[in-house]
């Protein structure tokens, strides 16, 4: 094996139930640097890093890790190795302290057995100013943010004298600022000799943060290149395997009246006096940063939380939402933005998904349910949809993101909304699926229905919205037409 390679993967397979993850693929880590796996949903990056964190063990194929030949048999052994996983679902104990949880499991202890807090949170220090963090050790953890706890996560890691740091779409659930920091710090750790492996959809970060990049497509290996001789295009069409010509396709829609508006709507100090109303066949976009209010006004529009204040009109006619049914019967849908929490039952069938909130369309006569029906109407709207899936009984926790996303979306399209309230529609999803949902949403306004879509991704909400409200603490500071925002205007004002 080459001397500046840390980890070499050759000849890597792996079965799940007959279905091939990975075929036969190949994976070269140098060492001190931050190499990024992309693909889309269902590529094997996900696999890999299993193999990797010893979760799965692989059917055929060698790894040489640090100079020696391996078989990495479970997660406490790739621990030993050198490697550890920062997961997007952040693996830390929300009751313990900071400290506590960097030092789980060899916590220092006086001669008596009892913990020694004095030197647990020196330890901690110690490691904080080396790496430039600034978090009190004794705080507990369920009191930070994400961020914070991805550095949690990282000092952990690193404090078990890790060589090897495998990122789970470290920035999904961050701001542009928190990001920026992120990035800088793993800068800082390479220069020291840290090894990352970044996995992540948002390929403009890869320019940012990456030295080279390895594509895989369908379980295969396709290409590794240095990020420098990259273009996002190509980037996007090694991933897909075709061009991809528009990331945003904005139908062009002849706009009508409004028909959905929100009078000086108030929640405690989450939301201020928002007013806004959406027109038919209308794309409003909202921008802002993390902690802006965007997800609690989504979440008060569909009744899963009340105002305190405020008007809620829908064609001129002033609605009383106390709950979300309340919403869905007056023709609003929201596709929240955790889609595996608050969006689908992940150990039901992707049928049951779909057909869950719908359920009185399929009822017979003594309140049974029509199966021929309800499968029919499912059928029709995993083939409209394009859903990935070996049949509607397969469990939707076994499909890709964008798979599950497209099943909330086939969901709230068959309850037949007029106004759809998206939160961070194409949140951890691939560059392809997002294309595939953007189209979806062009087809649903095309055919009259309003949209109100949250994103922290610029590009996204000036790609598909034809006005632009920016929310900063609760409040609309500024309002956009298409034409006139820039990514340096929206900014400026959520700032």
């Amino acid at each position: 094996m080459a001397s500046d390679y840390l980890l070499e993967m050759e000849g890597v397979s792996k079965r799940f139930s007959g279905v091939k993850a990975l075929n036969n693929v190949e994976f070269r880590v140098k060492s001190g640097e931050v190499h990024a796996l992309i693909g889309e949903n269902g590529a094997g990056k996900s696999t890999l890093i299993k193999i990797l964190s010893g979760i799965h063990k692989m059917d055929t194929g060698t790894i040489c890790f640090n100079g020696s030949k391996v078989i990495i048999q479970s997660p406490r052994h790739a621990q030993q190795l050198g490697i550890a996983t920062v997961h997007q679902e952040l693996n830390l104990f929300p009751a313990l302290s900071v400290s506590e949880n960097i030092f789980i499991g060899r916590l220092p202890r006086k001669k008596s057995g009892i913990v020694d807090w004095h030197l647990l949170k020196k330890e901690t220090e110690k490691l904080f100013n080396k790496l430039g963090i600034e978090i009190d050790p004794t705080t507990t953890v369920e009191s930070l943010g994400v961020a914070e706890k991805q550095l949690v996560e990282i000092a952990r890691a690193l404090s078990q004298g890790a060589k090897l740091v495998i990122m789970d779409e470290p920035t999904s659930s961050l701001s542009q600022g928190e990001a920026e920091r992120l990035f800088k710090i793993i800068t800082a750790l390479k220069a020291n000799g840290i090894t990352f492996i970044y996995v992540t959809h948002k390929l403009e970060e890869l320019f940012q943060i990456a030295d080279r990049i390895t594509v895989f497509r369908d379980g295969c290996y396709i290409k590794t290149k240095e990020i420098a001789d990259c273009s996002y295009q190509e980037l996007v069409e090694l991933m897909v395997g075709r061009e991809l010509t528009s990331l945003f396709p904005k139908v062009q829609v002849e706009l009508g009246e409004p028909v959905f508006k929100v009078n000086n709507l108030s929640r405690n100090k989450e939301i201020e006096n928002v007013s806004f109303s959406i027109r038919r066949g209308e794309i409003l976009g909202i921008s802002g940063l993390v902690g802006a209010g965007r997800t609690e006004l989504a979440r008060c529009l569909f009744g899963v939380t009340l105002p305190t204040n405020g008007e809620i009109y829908m064609n001129e006619k002033q609605l009383t939402i106390k709950k979300p049914l309340d919403a869905i019967k007056q023709g609003i849908c929201l596709v929240p933005e955790d889609r595996k929490n608050q969006g689908l039952v992940l150990k039901m069938s992707v049928q049951k998904n779909i057909s869950l909130s719908i359920l009185s369309m399929f009822r017979k006569t003594f309140g049974f349910i029509d199966g021929h029906k309800e499968s029919a109407t499912v059928q029709d709207a995993v083939a409209q949809l394009k859903i990935k899936t070996p049949s509607v009984e397969q469990l939707v926790g076994n499909l890709s993101g964008g798979n599950q996303q497209k099943v909330v979306f086939a969901k709230e399209f068959l309850a037949d909304p007029q106004l759809l309230i998206l939160d961070e529609p194409t949140r951890g999803v691939d560059v392809g699926a997002k294309a595939e949902i953007h189209r979806l949403i062009g087809n649903f306004v095309k055919k009259g229905g309003s949209v109100l879509m949250i994103s922290s991704e610029l590009p996204e909400i000036m790609g598909m919205s034809d006005r632009i409200l920016v929310m900063s603490k609760g409040k609309i500071v500024k309002e956009f037409q298409r034409s006139e925002a820039t990514q340096e205007k929206i900014l400026e004002y959520a700032l």
